[in-house]
């Protein structure tokens, strides 16, 4: 970690509860990473009876902040985005301590065959109730709608907060990277249909489960898509000059980027390969990949 990052981590609030709006309120995982950033964002949504949204890892300090933040206050459901190790374990626990509904993406176990950005799926996922697209729990002052996004997972929902205008985007679009597409679940096509379907929408805000809150949204997601645009048609010109594996073209597009952040990247190239020769551009042979 570079000092900059050392020094964010130093003075991220973990453990406390910061209001964010005056319905939502967040509690730091102390789970920071090159693929994390300072940790996850557990998300409280608003008073009284209350939703928490992605509780988190498996960890006994955060499970321990997150049940003092809600003291006093009815737990109605805690709402998974996806079931990534740093986002959906703590729903366990925290269903056994607050009696409340686990709800939202579909379970997903999954073993991968390369480098991940993260730790993996969570095999303890078991939810009381799987959210369809459009599908909406709420409480006195608050409603949540599920938005089906998959690509960075196939299981993966965001959440609409609809009296702030405010969407819960999970790891779909984070506050402070670009999203990991990691094959044989994470699909770039799929990935950039759900960034679209974002485009038209009226949110003002997002709440990524990882970085600060997003205040441009619709500006930041046509960035995104722009970016994938840029991969795609780097790596049509890297193959352009010759055939090429995937370390070889990661050397190459991520060479300013921390080498630890490089087994995520090449699962990215990956995907956007897989997509390219769906639609004709390019083709595999063996560890090469070679225009079509």
């Amino acid at each position: 970690m570079n000092a900059q990052f050392e020094q964010l981590v130093a003075d991220a609030p973990y453990g406390l509860s910061e209001r964010l709006s005056p319905l939502v309120r967040r509690v730091l995982a102390r789970n920071p990473s090159p693929f994390t950033f300072v940790g996850t964002g557990t998300y409280i949504v608003g008073q009284g009876t209350v939703a928490i949204i992605d509780p988190g890892p498996a960890d006994a300090d955060h499970i321990e902040a997150v049940a003092k933040a809600v003291g006093g206050e009815t737990v109605s459901h805690l709402v998974i985005t996806h079931t990534h190790l740093d986002h959906s374990p703590a729903a366990v626990p925290l269903r056994d301590l607050l009696g409340a509904e686990v709800v939202g993406c579909a379970p997903l176990v999954l073993s991968d065959d390369g480098p991940r950005a993260d730790a993996g799926f969570d095999p303890t996922y078991a939810p009381d109730r799987v959210l369809a697209d459009g599908e909406a729990v709420s409480g006195p002052g608050w409603t949540l709608r599920a938005l089906h996004t998959p690509g960075h997972t196939s299981n993966h929902l965001c959440y609409a907060l609809e009296e702030e205008k405010a969407l819960f985007s999970g790891d779909h679009v984070m506050g402070w990277s670009t999203t990991v597409v990691a094959p044989p679940d994470g699909d770039m096509a799929a990935y950039m249909a759900s960034l679209k379907r974002l485009l038209p929408r009226d949110d003002t805000r997002y709440y990524a489960t990882h970085g600060a809150p997003i205040d441009e949204p619709q500006r930041l997601v046509k960035g995104l898509i722009a970016h994938r645009r840029q991969r795609e048609t780097q790596i049509l010109g890297l193959l352009q000059a010759g055939p090429k594996p995937i370390p070889a073209m990661v050397e190459i597009m991520y060479a300013s980027v921390d080498q630890r952040l490089w087994g995520g990247a090449g699962r990215s190239v990956l995907a956007h390969l897989i997509d390219l020769e769906a639609r004709g551009l390019v083709s595999r042979h063996g560890e090469d990949w070679k225009p079509a």
